[in-house]
Parts: C-alpha cells; structure tokens; sequence
C-alpha cells in the first residue's frame, strides 16, 4: 500500500513490486490495490492515494521498467524492445475495480516466444 497518488502527484516514478517476502505476489492483485487501496479484509487503507487503472498498469510496466535502468528494452510493447507480455482474459479499465485479481491470464510470451497458453 505505497502511496502511489502522492508519488505521481509529486513527479516520483513509484514502482508497482511483487518481490517482497510478505507477500502476495501477483501483479494484478497489486495492481487491483492500487485502484481500490482496499485489503483481502475489505478494509479501505488511504482511499486518497487511490489511482486509476491505467495509471497503475503504467506503474506496474514502464515505471518498474524505469526502476531497473531497462525502459530502453522493457515495460511497453513497440519495436525493438523483448516480446514480453501477457495477454488477459478481460480488459483491467472495463471490469470491476474489484475483480482486477481474478482476471485470467490467456498466454505469457517471453521473448517473443509462448511460454504459458491456458
């Protein structure tokens, strides 16, 4: 539950993790957080640092991409950076925020290549 509304408002490129011991690890479920800032409890935690969709999706790609030095390579789809992506089941900005975590995901492509087809 990082304050992403307030590192966007003030020009921080906050990143979106999945590598903290305590986990959950899944990036939509973090992503769902950042939109909902709402706990497995149903707590709500810091309804003002909430952002929209796309902005957590930026967050989770180009900005983690930007963390680790790799924009150049990593965190969008466009010619010339690695193929790696996932294609999900249903579209993040047109469900409810609060299904984010139960979008499928359809196939993982790493380097270009399907590694994961469900």
């Amino acid at each position: 539950m990082f304050a992403q509304r307030s590192f966007l408002d003030y020009g921080v490129v906050g990143t979106g993790a999945t590598d903290y011991p305590p986990g959950p690890f899944e990036p939509l479920l973090g992503i769902q957080s950042c939109v909902t800032r709402t706990d497995s409890q149903g707590n709500v935690w810091g309804p003002n640092q909430r952002v929209t969709v796309e902005e957590a999706l930026r967050i989770y790609t180009l900005h983690s991409a930007y963390a680790s030095f790799e924009e150049d390579v990593k965190g969008s789809i466009e010619v010339g950076k690695l193929a790696d992506l996932v294609m999900l089941g249903a579209d993040p900005t047109q469900v409810d925020p609060m299904t984010i975590k139960d979008i499928t995901v359809e196939r993982t492509i790493v380097g270009g290549k399907t590694v994961y087809e469900a």
